[in-house]
């Protein structure tokens, strides 16, 4: 294998496929990416044997084809030290690969191609293509959701449903919920459900663009598959069953009011300065057209802040994380925002006004 490319055009599929890589994995080739020349067309992979991800890039000199691997970190800190307009040529000199630019010649060893794990090429049962855009922003508004160590294996990751008309996310830590659906057609006869690990979802919320570039999401029974023009995520699925997310959305509240999204986010963020970590529960009274958010600490410590509703019905005092609270404001892309519950003992559901089929849900918390 040898070809010459231009740094800055190396450097960017390295850093899309790097974030991965195990530098102390039990298996050595895993510390490696993949390279694969066929063409003038080069592959990078790699691979946590979990989730794979791949980037592609057009070489300018391609003299011969082949596939080797090759220490991730030490190629990715070669090409970032190099100057911006630096051309680069790699070539096999036996077991080795050689990395020259100018005058700087760099040794590397390497392991054989066919000792990287790839993950099992299975036939996609469904497919569907959606804008980057559209895709992020559902990402976006729900994996901040998800558990990060929990027991129940689901709740460390995200379910997607795929439908013949939509996708749905939905992420929850037993604590919280967020759900987003979009309206987009599948090849999909009956609903078919998904659940994709935490780290997954975090790393296609992180390659996806904003704008109207496609990706097409396809999947089956054990794998899960986003494809964009210039790189793949393949990844395993949780193989376990998601809960009945529907059973624990409050409908139908008998008490609502609509506020300044932006205005309440800051509300419960300045709640929050005086909170730990291990204690961030306040105090929020909803009375005749306000909503306030009443801070105490264990030092004794106190706040107050009070922002204006639109609410008419009887007081209510109910106790929240607040950080629960931010996360849901954060997420939410309207101005206003509509929060319904029943008492101060019952969940509550929060919907922008301008729906876009988002819906988050917030259990109370004792005081």
């Amino acid at each position: 294998m040898q070809f010459q490319i231009a740094r800055d055009a190396l450097l960017k599929p390295l850093q899309l496929v790097s974030g991965i890589v195990e530098r102390r994995g039990t298996l050595p080739v895993l510390s490696n990416l993949l390279l694969e020349l066929k063409g003038d067309q080069l592959t990078l992979t790699s691979s946590n044997q979990e989730l794979e991800l791949s980037a592609r890039v057009t070489v300018s000199d391609a003299a011969t084809e082949g596939k080797i691997t090759a220490p991730a970190r030490k190629l990715s800190d070669i090409c970032r030290a190099l100057p911006e307009d630096a051309e680069i040529l790699l070539a096999m000199d036996g077991p080795r690969l050689q990395v020259k630019s100018g005058r700087s010649s760099f040794t590397l060893a390497t392991l054989p191609a066919e000792d990287f794990p790839k993950l099992a090429n299975e036939i996609d049962a469904i497919a569907l293509t959606v804008n980057q855009g559209e895709l992020a922003g559902l990402l976006a508004s729900t994996s901040f959701a998800m558990a990060a160590k929990d027991f129940r294996p689901y709740l460390n990751g995200m379910l997607l449903e795929v439908d013949e008309e939509s996708l749905r996310a939905v992420a929850t830590d037993g604590h919280r919920l967020a759900l987003h659906t979009l309206k987009v057609p599948s090849n999909a006869r009956e609903k078919q459900r998904m659940i994709l690990p935490r780290r997954s979802a975090l790393e296609l919320a992180r390659l996806l663009q904003e704008g109207d570039d496609p990706v097409t999401l396809s999947g089956g029974a054990n794998h899960f598959r986003a494809q964009m023009s210039d790189c793949t995520l393949v990844s395993q699925l949780v193989n376990s069953r998601y809960a009945d997310y529907e059973r624990v959305i409050p409908r139908n509240g008998t008490n609502s009011f609509v506020g300044n999204c932006a205005e309440l986010r800051h509300a419960c963020q300045r709640a929050a300065i005086l909170f730990s970590e291990k204690y961030q529960i306040a105090s929020f009274q909803l009375g005749n057209s306000e909503f306030k958010v009443v801070a105490r600490n264990p030092e004794q410590e106190f706040s107050e802040e009070s922002v204006s509703v639109e609410y008419q019905g009887d007081p209510i005092e109910i106790g929240f994380n607040v950080g629960y609270l931010v996360d849901v404001f954060a997420a939410i892309n309207s101005e206003k925002v509509k929060m319904e519950l029943s008492d101060a003992n019952s969940a509550v559901l929060i919907e922008p006004v301008e729906n876009y089929g988002a819906s988050f849900v917030v259990s109370p918390s004792r005081l």
